[in-house]
């Protein structure tokens, strides 16, 4: 990470990542109220960990990230909106931004994992897409912005962390390495179609939860 910014709370990198969510995914309502960014950081679905903050936290995580510059506050209309300014803050192009904001939100992932689950921030052509940006935010001459975690017993591909929150925690715990032979009537080629059926859902689930949102703004609900 640049030595010129200091470590960020889990919160502050929500708040980060829900701003570059909903700046892409539903520019309508962007740049978010206070009320509209509570919800966001607080959204079940697409978050890891989930959240409950206040919008006094949110209000206190604003604050330091806005005295970091990485936050830009606009008065229209009748309440305080706010944007993100990392790409210029961070010197990273947008692709990278889309990276991290899926980082931010969801925590540690796989290439693939990475390349699904950012499609509306950002779609790539292909995983070696996802790992070119991946590798050059792990080799930044002013700091990585990122790291690849050492592979879990048991898992077939590492996964890849942010580190604006400092270095991540690694878990020791042992996963059972999934098994090639039918077991109890299902397969592992048979699970990993179903989880990729739950990710598409919850990212459908996501986008609809964004249009809601969208609406409300429209209606004046949302400020």
């Amino acid at each position: 990470m640049s030595s010129s910014l200091p470590t960020l709370s889990l919160l502050e990198t929500r708040v980060l990542g829900v701003l570059v969510e909903k700046q892409r995914a539903v520019p309508d309502t962007y740049p978010l109220t206070l009320n509209a960014l509570t919800a966001g950081c607080n959204q079940k679905t697409s978050r890891d960990p989930v959240l409950s903050a206040t919008e006094a936290e949110v209000q206190l995580a604003l604050d330091r990230l806005r005295s970091l510059s990485l936050i830009i506050e606009s008065s229209g209309g009748r309440v305080m909106r706010y944007a993100h300014n990392i790409e210029r803050v961070l010197g990273v192009p947008s692709q990278a931004v889309a990276l991290l904001a899926t980082l931010m939100l969801r925590g540690p992932q796989t290439v693939g994992e990475l390349r699904i689950n950012c499609e509306r921030l950002h779609r790539f052509a292909d995983t070696s897409a996802v790992e070119a940006f991946l590798h050059e935010l792990a080799e930044r001459a002013t700091g990585a912005l990122v790291v690849e975690l050492p592979r879990a017993p048991g898992a077939r591909e590492n996964r890849w962390a942010h580190l604006l929150s400092g270095t991540p925690i690694v878990e020791e715990t042992p996963r059972a390495p999934a098994p090639e032979h039918r077991t109890g009537g299902i397969m592992a080629s048979e699970i990993a179609e179903l989880k990729a059926t739950v990710d598409q859902l919850r990212a459908q689930l996501g986008a609809l939860e964004d249009s809601v949102a969208r609406l409300r703004a429209e209606l004046g609900e949302g400020s």
